[in-house]
């Protein structure tokens, strides 16, 4: 189980993550009436994406010790009538041949967090 506490005080729209002892910080933007001290909570989910895909391509090519010297992921998410529409693109670096980049790209699509984003989200919201 992952858990994760945001607390926001009184200043507009600051708010501190921590999970497992390490903080960040969530923001808004100056145009929505943030400061901008940190990634907004659409960044920070986009940032999901993006970051189990990476993780998940350099376990993969260590564990086949490929030479993968690098995977540089981008996720736009742009949210559209309700629909939140998700484009990755990775870009990855090293003597790789085109088998060994098509084997990364479905490993990439079987990380845990597209696996979350791709199928049902129940929300449960308790009040204490």
């Amino acid at each position: 189980m992952v858990n994760v506490k945001a607390k926001i005080e009184q200043q507009h729209y600051t708010s501190s993550l921590v999970a497992n002892g390490i903080a960040i910080l969530a923001d808004e933007t100056k145009a929505n009436g943030g400061e901008e001290k940190g990634f907004t909570p659409s960044e920070l989910l986009a940032a999901s994406l993006a970051a189990c895909t990476a993780i998940t391509c350099r376990m993969y090519a260590d564990r086949k010790e490929w030479e993968l010297i690098s995977a540089e992921v981008d996720v736009q998410l742009q949210t559209i009538d309700g629909v939140a529409n998700f484009n990755r693109s990775i870009h990855y670096n090293g003597p790789l041949n085109e088998e060994q980049k098509d084997r990364l790209t479905q490993i990439a699509n079987n990380c845990p967090i597209h696996k979350i984003l791709s199928h049902t989200i129940k929300i449960t919201t308790i009040i204490i």
